[in-house]
């Protein structure tokens, strides 16, 4: 009790209530005498006592209330504080519960991204480590290399890093900005026709190097998508066919158009996928146990990035020595 009388606002009620029925009471024996007066003393000391402790009852919540802030404030909210009652301090508790529940899920969130973070810089770190010990080694050879065939190796393989590590960054700074939301992927009327033949386009000197036949079946319609980031898209699983794919393979990219989606299909006839690593073949990163020694994991994941961008959807279907089919649908309307 003497807790709640420090308080300014309680002890200030309590007096005013008090004072107020001491005058009635005064001016009852006043005027109509002691027992009216009496009765009146009693009813007002009952209700200044109900409340009092109803008051009081409300102060202890809104204390209970402000241990709970400081324990969450202080890392330490290991106690819930709902309850059943009804009425406005419940909602309030009810509130600040949710609140409460919504910072703690974001801050395991933050968490979860700062591992995930971290993890990512080690994996960049490790992928570009590998070219640049490579090219360390070779600009050491090349400085007392005397035989010029060997030079020209040596140069050749340095240029080869120098494309890799260029791909890697140009990458990963396409993830990161769409991950950023800094890229608006608009939306315009492109032909299927040209859609592929450009995402094609690049790869027809690896085709006849290494002897791949290419199948095309696609309708001239049109597509409502962002046209470079599609062409990116496509062509990174494009490059993952054919890094899959043993020379002399096929690579088919084949077309269905429904009333509700326009779907391409591209097809290889490579090593396929793992059964366990296809849940995760979009993660960045990744590397299944068919990946070759060069592959780095991140072009699928773009290629996911940019699709899901457009409001479509990109799922894999694979046979391990039989092939892989990647199936890319474009939605006619949002679902």
């Amino acid at each position: 009790m003497v807790k709640h009388m420090k308080n300014k606002e309680f002890r200030n009620m309590i007096l005013i209530g008090a004072a107020f029925t001491i005058f009635v009471t005064v001016l009852c024996a006043v005027f109509s005498g002691w027992i009216p007066a009496a009765s009146v003393f009693v009813t007002g000391f009952v209700l200044l006592t109900v409340f009092f402790f109803y008051t009081r009852k409300r102060y202890k919540n809104i204390e209970k209330l402000n241990d709970y802030l400081v324990r969450v404030l202080s890392n330490n909210e290991d106690s819930e504080i709902l309850d059943q009652e009804e009425g406005e301090l419940s909602i309030l508790k009810t509130n600040i519960y949710k609140t409460t529940s919504t910072l703690k899920f974001q801050k395991e969130l933050l968490s979860d991204d700062k591992k995930n973070l971290a993890a990512a810089i080690a994996d960049i770190s490790h992928q570009l480590k590998t070219p640049l010990t490579s090219m360390m080694v070779m600009n050491d050879l090349l400085v007392d290399e005397q035989d010029e065939e060997k030079r020209s190796e040596f140069l050749q393989t340095q240029s080869s890093q120098l494309n890799r590590m260029n791909w890697l960054i140009q990458t990963l700074l396409k993830l990161s900005k769409l991950d950023a939301g800094t890229i608006v992927l608009k939306k315009e009327d492109v032909s299927s026709l040209e859609l592929i033949e450009e995402a094609v386009k690049p790869f027809g000197i690896q085709f006849e190097l290494r002897n791949i036949k290419f199948k095309s079946d696609i309708s001239d319609l049109v597509i409502r998508c962002d046209k470079n980031w599609t062409v990116e898209a496509i062509q990174n699983i494009i490059k993952n066919c054919i890094e899959h794919m043993d020379d002399g393979g096929e690579l088919s990219v084949s077309m269905v158009d429904t009333n509700i989606f326009t779907q391409f299909t591209v097809r290889d006839t490579g090593c396929g996928i793992a059964k366990e690593d296809i849940p995760h073949i979009f993660e960045r990163f990744y590397k299944g146990k068919n990946a070759g020694k060069d592959s780095v994991g991140i072009g699928l994941a773009l290629s996911k990035s940019i699709i899901e961008g457009e409001q479509g959807e990109i799922t894999v279907e694979s046979t391990e020595g039989v092939g892989t089919k990647f199936i890319i649908k474009f939605y006619k309307t949002l679902i």
